[in-house]
């Protein structure tokens, strides 16, 4: 008999799990993104007034970095009660959570009007921002993951990682619109709150849609075998006990791959925003416009590196783009210092494309490691924990690193370390491509259960 994860669901059910991952992601990635540009073109002049314009920059960002500092401890949370209670109700509760933050930034009062508490405030709505997201991903890809047709998983998981592309497009537009639509005075007065407000209608088609799709029939089964097992009381208790001593290395595996991928995206569609506007001479709206292009390109070639890696595995096509993002550092930051648009739109989509090699199989590829009792902890910890040290201070070194060197040579440097240290880890992990989620399970209480055993047979 086939398992849950190994026949093929209905077409269109499977396609309504995918389009409510979708639209999901989009919004969170939309919300958290959203704040990313805001950070780099008006918060620096609204919420730290009072210091060098490069300074206020880097004390933008660092309310930026502090929704990554959040992350692991949604992934905690979040991966706990999925793990529990399911996948659905916590992205139900991520949703609520990163949209009512992100309305509420829209609502906040500047530096102008009440001093010191505003970028205090910012800095606690970043906070849950970042919590939310931090559980939001985990969930969001285990959930087409384990509906899914095992034959062709990465094409299916890779569609919610296109929420992060298609949340970038739909920022970004919405930004380019309103800074090409009002003057600079008029943007930074009130325009800049239009899109932190729009995530309040975008919350509730959400919510809709994700209301109306069904829990993942993986952890339905697992769930029904572990209340058969009295004995797995502790794992059901603490996942994160069991992850951490049955996937250790798995998670260190994940972490290690999301350095290059997580680095190399905000330094290209973040920073990009500071350097080619301070460094390069290029405009605020060709910048943007320039981010816009590219993230339609990435939307569209994350499901074809995803179905690649059906065909040829996880590891080669992730491979593939950490050695390419490290290879276009050089060019990259080469082709915006000539100040032409054209140039500057191939530097930022190569890179995207790049990135999306590594995107693309990560959902499929983080989900196949670890168990379904575990696998929302686990997939969360590895890929959020990651975030810390990778996504939240790499616009924050790469300007700092601007503001020291004058250069751009160090944060290609910085892209290309990260990049070795994403092929070290991708290198030495297993290819999972095979592997149906049912039988991880398997294999994860064959583990648990080997010492045990071996007691056996020694008396």
């Amino acid at each position: 008999m086939a398992s849950a994860s190994s026949a093929p669901p209905p077409a269109a059910n499977l396609k309504r799990i995918v389009t409510a991952s979708l639209i999901g992601t989009t919004i969170e990635w939309y919300d958290f993104f959203l704040y990313g540009s805001a950070a780099a073109l008006v918060f620096n002049k609204l919420f730290f007034p009072d210091s060098d314009p490069l300074v206020g920059t880097l004390l933008s960002f660092l309310t930026y970095a502090v929704g990554f500092a959040a992350r692991p401890l949604g992934a905690l949370v979040f991966g706990h009660y999925g793990d529990r209670l399911g996948r659905k109700k916590l992205l139900v509760l991520s949703l609520l959570l990163m949209g009512g933050a992100t309305f509420a930034i829209g609502l906040l009062p500047t530096h102008a009007t009440i001093g010191t508490a505003a970028p205090v405030l910012l800095t606690v709505l970043r906070l849950v921002q970042g919590f939310a997201l931090g559980g939001e991903w985990g969930g969001a890809v285990l959930l087409v993951s384990e509906h899914g047709d095992a034959r062709r998983r990465g094409f299916w998981a890779s569609w919610p990682q296109t929420g992060a592309p298609a949340g970038q497009l739909l920022a970004t537009g919405v930004l380019s619109l309103l800074t090409a639509l009002l003057s600079d005075a008029a943007f930074t007065s009130w325009g800049w709150r239009v899109p932190f407000l729009l995530s309040g209608v975008l919350v509730i088609v959400g919510l809709w849609i994700r209301l109306s799709v069904d829990e993942s029939p993986v952890f339905q089964q697992a769930l029904a075998q572990a209340e058969a097992r009295k004995s797995d009381a502790a794992t059901e208790k603490l996942p994160l006990v069991a992850v951490l001593r049955h996937h250790w290395r798995d998670v260190l595996v994940a972490m290690g791959a999301r350095m290059a991928e997580n680095i190399s995206y905000y330094v290209i569609t973040a920073f990009i925003l500071v350097y080619a506007t301070t460094s390069a001479g290029v405009s605020k709206q060709t910048a943007l416009n320039a981010v816009l292009i590219a993230s339609a390109v990435h939307f569209a070639v994350i499901p074809l590196w995803g179905a690649l890696s059906d065909r040829v595995g996880r590891r080669p096509v992730y491979l593939l783009g950490a050695a390419g993002v490290g290879l276009w550092m050089f060019p990259f930051f080469s082709l915006i210092d000539t100040g032409g648009f054209g140039n500057l739109l191939i530097a930022v989509t190569v890179g995207l494309v790049l990135h999306g090699a590594m995107y693309a199989p990560q959902a499929a590829f983080f989900s196949e490691m670890f168990a379904t009792r575990m696998r929302y902890s686990g997939a969360s910890i590895g890929a959020q924990f990651a975030s810390v040290a990778a996504g939240a201070p790499a616009p924050l070194i790469a300007t700092a690193l601007l503001a020291d060197y004058g250069s751009s040579t160090p944060i290609a440097l910085y892209v290309i370390a990260a990049a070795v240290l994403t092929l070290v880890a991708v290198g030495a992990a297993k290819e999972t491509r095979h592997r149906d989620l049912t039988d991880v399970t398997a294999t994860a209480d064959a583990e648990a259960a080997a010492p045990r055993a071996a007691d056996a047979r020694s008396t």
